[in-house]
């Protein structure tokens, strides 16, 4: 088994992504997170007719005001340190560079660290979510390993002899805004472009795709398992219901979700045949609601596109689904923090 490094002191831990924000608290000496409260972002999701710098400053508020109420619960030990895993780019000194999924097109860069920093009062270690989530698996994984979030967006980290790799700029890992489809009428994504990775294949990038498949052939939706829930409305096709049909095995959701699946498989071809990693992880709402039927899917595509070098065991063998719960962020942050803060590595231990 893997022992996950305790934190060093009491610790507040954050994950603010596009559709929840998650705090919940790791208590010194152990790796465990407690008492997550769950609430909606008030961001793109919510409030997506207004301004990007004005979901910043909506989105930060919202952060900084949950924070301090955790860390103000009565009967709980101080906090000595905060976590946050963010969801956008994000440098080495914790500057958000953007924030597709949470407020949209182009706002001021966001010291984040710095900021909550000043409101608390306490150090407050801040990374990309992808990466924090990177960092739950990585004493688990002897080898290097890719770590992809299929949700409301698309992220990716490659974590490679003990760090994540990326520059001190945050760039890299942003895989879900690769160009895949170049048409003028692509799918559209958050940033603002258009026909990205993220836009197609995520959780909203499906679920567009699925209901756009359902006006545009009615006799096929009113044979499938999602016409009842939605009461024949495509617009009324919701992501639960969809990955529902898919796992019952519903032909139509499941091309859908094929198609939608195909520019992630040729990612996944790409990172591989460009760096060699071998062991690609998926988390994320949306993969994990999906299960199995996303391994099966996107094996599939991947055994259609090919890993030079790989016959069709050795690729379907590298992809695997991570823990089935949220709290990879709130967990990873946490692993980080602990190694920021000055706690040792994680090591194996034998059980």
């Amino acid at each position: 088994m893997t022992a996950l490094t305790p934190a060093p002191c009491d610790l507040v831990v954050a994950d603010l992504g596009g559709t929840t924000l998650r705090v919940g608290r790791i208590t010194a000496g152990t790796s465990e997170v407690h008492d997550v409260k769950r609430v909606p972002t008030n961001g793109l999701g919510r409030y997506g007719a207004l301004a990007p710098q004005e979901l910043q400053d909506r989105v930060m508020e919202q952060l900084t005001r949950e924070i301090a109420a955790h860390l103000n619960r009565p009967g709980q030990a101080p906090a000595q340190a905060v976590a946050v895993s963010f969801a956008g780019p994000m440098t080495a000194d914790g500057v958000v560079l953007a924030g597709p999924t949470l407020w949209g097109g182009p706002a001021a860069p966001l010291p984040v660290a710095d900021v909550l920093t000043q409101q608390l009062g306490l150090p407050v270690v801040a990374a990309n979510d992808v990466t924090a989530a990177a960092w739950r698996y990585a004493a688990a994984e002897p080898e290097p390993f890719c770590l992809t979030t299929v949700s409301s967006g698309i992220g990716n980290k490659v974590f490679r002899h003990g760090e994540i790799v990326i520059d001190q700029l945050g760039y890299g890992g942003e895989i879900g805004h690769w160009l895949v489809d170049h048409a003028e009428d692509a799918a559209p994504c958050e940033c603002g472009g258009r026909g990205h990775l993220g836009a197609i294949a995520s959780g909203r990038g499906a679920l567009f795709a699925v209901r756009a498949a359902a006006a545009a052939d009615a006799s096929a939706f009113a044979r499938s398992a999602l016409a009842g829930p939605s009461g024949g409305v495509p617009e009324a096709i919701t992501n639960e219901a969809f990955a529902a049909a898919a796992r019952a095995g519903d032909t139509f959701a499941r091309e859908s979700l094929r198609r939608s699946l195909r520019p992630l498989a040729s990612a996944v071809s790409l990172l591989f045949t460009a760096i060699g990693v071998r062991r690609y992880l998926f988390v994320g709402g949306f993969a994990l609601a999906l299960g199995d039927t996303f391994l099966t899917l996107l094996g599939d595509e991947l055994v259609r596109v090919g890993c030079f070098g790989l016959d069709e065991y050795a690729t379907r063998a590298m992809l695997a689904l991570g823990e089935d719960d949220d709290d990879h962020c709130l967990i990873g942050i946490g692993q980080l923090a602990a190694a920021r803060l000055g706690a040792p590595r994680a090591v194996e231990v034998t059980a």
